[in-house]
């Protein structure tokens, strides 16, 4: 019976999303939005700025609620009986300026129902965790902008929260903060804890995610399993390395475009060109090829090709 159980909660998705729109007067931020989340994955929210992220996830934990549609968590319509199993960490941070870390910290813990003990536990752990714990006594003030961050974060996950939503995590952290944080969010994709996320960080969701969706002007453009987008868009590059390559890349047949970067040539192939043909021709053009490596494209890559080649700072 515990196994039946077990099965049956792990059906339910922790965030469907359904066919969800949001307007502010004459403007749709959101349209037509739909989605799933499911248990125990890593969800990455990409988009470029103004594209509607922050305001989807503002109707997921209830700030606001959508013009149609319906945003379900655990199986139940958004509501205080489920609030208390998100932790939200926004993308506008918000901690008491004059208030001890300490202080700050409790306050929030006792928000989300925890004993002073409990919480005290909890505290000296994760200021432990992220390094954090000579800072106990310290004001807001006193902190740089990606302390502040740490401490923020700490107060979303205080509480043990099954989904934890982060809007822009990264921001204000330095490189060796962002890669401290992929390894404390990765310790909750171990943990079967689900996790969204929106970023700018195109490689840096590459490293996280599960899952993804882009979305662009409000809409969806693609979705699914990372593996699944990334496959989607086929093998049609080739990083290249050698030397004498002679005309072979003029065949438009063959090659539809080569960039040069530090050490190597990528190139793309032509449409229904095979890399192997490729490889035959340069070999008996007289080509030294050191490196032939066929490579899926990155995130950034169709980031850029759906969004326009904007960038994203959002």
């Amino acid at each position: 019976m515990l196994f039946f159980r077990k099965i049956m909660s792990e059906s339910v998705a922790s965030l469907v999303v359904d066919n969800v729109s949001k307007r502010f007067d004459e403007f749709t931020a959101v349209d037509g939005l739909s989605f799933e989340v499911r248990p125990g994955r890593v969800f990455g929210f990409l988009g470029p700025n103004g594209a509607g992220k922050t305001t989807t996830i503002r109707m997921i934990v209830g700030i606001t609620a959508p013009d149609e549609g319906e945003i379900r968590l655990f199986g139940e319509r958004v509501g205080p009986n489920v609030q208390d199993r998100i932790g939200y960490l926004p993308e506008e941070r918000g901690l008491y300026k004059k208030m001890k870390v300490v202080d700050q910290l409790r306050y929030f813990a006792a928000l989300k129902g925890l004993s002073g003990s409990d919480a005290d536990k909890r505290i000296d752990r994760w200021l432990e965790r992220m390094k954090l714990a000579e800072w106990k006594s310290k004001k807001t003030t006193d902190l740089s902008k990606g302390m502040q961050q740490k401490i923020q974060f700490i107060s979303t996950v205080l509480h043990e929260p099954d989904l934890l939503i982060l809007d822009e995590p990264f921001s204000g952290l330095d490189p060796v903060n962002v890669e401290f944080m992929i390894d404390v969010l990765s310790e909750f994709r171990q943990n079967e804890k689900t996790v969204i996320f929106s970023t700018h960080l195109m490689e840096t969701a590459e490293r996280l995610c599960h899952d993804i969706i882009l979305i662009n002007k409000s809409k969806k453009v693609i979705g699914g399993s990372l593996r699944e987008v990334k496959e989607s868009y086929g093998h049609n590059m080739i990083a290249l390395r050698g030397s004498n390559f002679g005309t072979v890349f003029d065949d438009k047949t063959l090659v539809n475009g080569v960039a040069e970067h530090a050490d190597e040539l990528e190139v793309e192939l032509a449409a229904g060109a095979d890399g192997q043909t490729l490889l035959k021709k340069l070999i008996a053009a007289g080509a030294t090829v050191t490196k032939f490596e066929q490579v899926e494209p990155t995130l950034n890559d169709i980031f850029i090709e759906k969004v326009g080649g904007v960038k994203s700072d959002a």
